[in-house]
């Protein structure tokens, strides 16, 4: 009888493909000192839904040890990396770092929450493969971003720490400022390969 092999953990994530990973060399070579762009692959993405002041939002809350947000664009910060973005009144999404540092798997942490949510009325669901997260930074980041988007990214408007649901060009995304010349956008895989050349096109002339 043959010899079934087996695997740890860490030899299976080792082979994981990221939605971007085969541009990996473009990004490089299409970034510079004014704007810089990567993938930031295998965030663990939980999409939830949940009315925040119900008792299906008061589970997810204790669940996820983080009061949920309450206000267009806000981003609540929770244990363990974990951050919360708004997306709508009753509609968030949990980002938490690659199971492969937490040490928790994409799927069980979205079961945990879905059963804390018992009988409740809510969803819970691992979309961590349905999203492909792109950074650009460096001071010309937000001029590359003007480009393509229709809201005002003054940071008297759209201060670090935001995120808001907004076309990118004519891709839906996620607009998320990370930090003061830092900019994450969470778009869906199938759009990966679009929106990174998108990003590179726009910032080519930053790269004199």
């Amino acid at each position: 009888m043959a010899e079934t092999a087996t695997f740890t953990r860490a030899q299976v994530l080792a082979h994981r493909r990221s939605p971007a990973q085969h541009l990996a060399a473009e990004m490089d070579r299409g970034s510079g000192a004014a704007v810089a762009l990567r993938e930031v692959p295998f965030l663990t993405q939980t999409a939830l839904r949940a009315i925040p002041d119900g008792p299906a939002g008061r589970a997810l809350e204790s669940a996820l040890g983080v009061v949920l947000p309450r206000r267009c664009g806000e981003v609540a910060k929770g244990p363990d990396g974990l951050e919360v973005l708004w997306l709508a009144p009753d509609e968030f999404l949990a980002v938490a770092p690659d199971e492969a540092d937490s040490g928790i798997l994409a799927t069980e942490y979205a079961d945990r929450l879905a059963e804390s949510l018992g009988t409740h009325r809510g969803q819970v669901v691992d979309v961590s493969a349905n999203r492909a997260t792109l950074e650009l930074s460096g001071p010309r980041a937000r001029s590359v971003l003007d480009k393509s988007v229709r809201i005002d990214l003054h940071p008297r408007v759209f201060p670090v720490g935001q995120a808001l649901v907004t076309p990118l060009g004519a891709t839906p995304a996620i607009l998320w400022r990370t930090g003061e010349t830092t900019w994450q956008v969470l778009v869906r895989s199938s759009f990966a390969t679009h929106v990174t050349r998108w990003l590179l096109d726009g910032m080519r002339e930053y790269l004199c």
